[in-house]
């Protein structure tokens, strides 16, 4: 098993409900309203159980964004896609934080944004 089949796809999977187009990765371009998943800082916290089990807790942050158009229509469709993902985590996650929406550029769009912050643990298996 790994990382990407035991955390971040169920984590895309279960955030496929919300109305936004869901990345599990860093993609090159993004459609909003959107949410990719990323790593947060640090990535892992590694916790060694008995030298032969590595367990470590994994932190990630959901960008969400939506097109800015207008900020007080723009900042309630922000809110309302965050309020989504929140209602969306699959059991197991452990939601931190919201970070402050800010204004981005992505290619030629801007786009408001804000950081969900979540962690979940892996432990290795064979």
């Amino acid at each position: 098993m790994t990382i990407q089949a035991d955390v971040r796809d169920p984590l895309a999977t279960a955030l496929s409900s919300v109305a936004a187009n869901v990345y599990d990765h860093v993609p090159e371009a993004v459609i909003p309203p959107f949410c990719a998943i990323t790593y947060g800082t640090p990535m892992m916290e590694p916790n060694i159980i008995n030298q032969a089990t590595v367990k470590v807790k994994l932190n990630f942050l959901i960008q969400a964004g939506v097109a800015y158009n207008s900020n007080p229509g723009s900042l309630d469709n922000l809110e309302q896609l965050i309020i989504s993902i929140l209602g969306a985590m699959p059991s197991g996650y452990i939601v931190e934080s919201v970070d402050t929406p800010a204004i981005v550029s992505v290619g030629a769009s801007n786009l408001l944004s804000a950081s969900v912050i979540v962690s979940t643990y892996y432990t290795e298996t064979e």
